[in-house]
């Protein structure tokens, strides 16, 4: 399942990822992890949780690169159940436009591999054109 948190920058999207991702850790058995731009409150996490900061990873600058990185998560351990990305709009080169075939992508990741997704980004639903409703429900 794919879960997208909307709003506008400055909106609360990340204290609200944080709290969702603390309340996984400690419902589901296997491994939450949590995907951010940068370390600021990443203490703020349980630590039960793999926080993952993409400005430690560089040389990933494209959506396939991105998706890629997802795969190579998913590959060394096959006890991740949960993948919170937070504000998934700057990381990587991601575009708005870009937004639909990710969704695509990591629907298909998801059943694959039985793994929930939580993606927050700045941006309204009405901005999300092209993209599929029934593949993602969203939080707000």
């Amino acid at each position: 399942m794919i879960n997208l948190l909307t709003g506008q920058k400055g909106s609360g999207k990340t204290q609200i990822m944080i709290e969702a991702a603390n309340k996984k850790a400690k419902e589901c058995d296997g491994n939450v992890v949590f995907i951010k731009n940068s370390h600021n409150d990443t203490y703020s996490l349980s630590f039960d949780i793999r926080a993952i900061v993409m400005a430690d990873y560089p040389s990933i600058r494209s959506i396939s690169e991105y998706t890629g990185f997802i795969y190579g998560m998913l590959s060394a351990n096959s006890d991740i159940q949960v993948i919170f990305i937070d504000g998934i709009l700057k990381q990587a080169g991601v575009c708005l436009d870009c937004i639909p075939s990710f969704i695509d992508t990591l629907d298909t990741i998801s059943k694959a591999h039985n793994v929930d997704f939580y993606v927050s980004l700045s941006a309204s639903k009405e901005d999300l054109t092209g993209v599929d409703a029934e593949k993602c429900n969203f939080l707000n």
